[in-house]
């Protein structure tokens, strides 16, 4: 084997494992951070339109964060050979994963929903 072959070969096989690379860390999944949520009883109505919009995208981002988690665990199972139990596991682990989300994102929803309350509570 000659060097320009050696070359080649070693070239070919930085690519190939930067691809893998990629193609897994594309699947990563990012948690949405969670939005403050302005205080009712003393924000401006600027602060609550803002608040809102704030709401909004972090429940867009939640729920493209629930596509991903989906998208990722679809990818690495098509990959995986899993034992029955295995399979078990991360399905469990995955609901787990999405019923956390959904759940924080309707606590958020509702926190900003009782702050909205107060708001109109003082007549603004």
């Amino acid at each position: 084997m000659d060097k320009i072959d050696l070359m080649n070969r070693v070239t070919k096989l930085v690519g190939a494992a930067t691809l893998v690379f990629l193609a897994q860390t594309s699947f990563a999944c990012d948690y949405p951070t969670r939005v403050d949520i302005p205080n009712g009883d003393s924000a401006s109505k600027e602060e609550m339109i803002a608040g809102q919009r704030d709401v909004k995208a972090f429940v867009a981002s939640m729920e493209a964060y629930l596509d991903c988690l989906l998208e990722e665990e679809k990818a690495a199972r098509a990959e995986a050979e899993l034992s029955p139990e295995d399979e078990q596991q991360r399905e469990e682990m995955v609901n787990k994963k999405y019923n956390a989300a959904v759940d924080e994102m309707e606590m958020v929803a509702a926190r900003f929903n009782e702050q909205v309350q107060a708001f109109k509570a003082r007549g603004e």
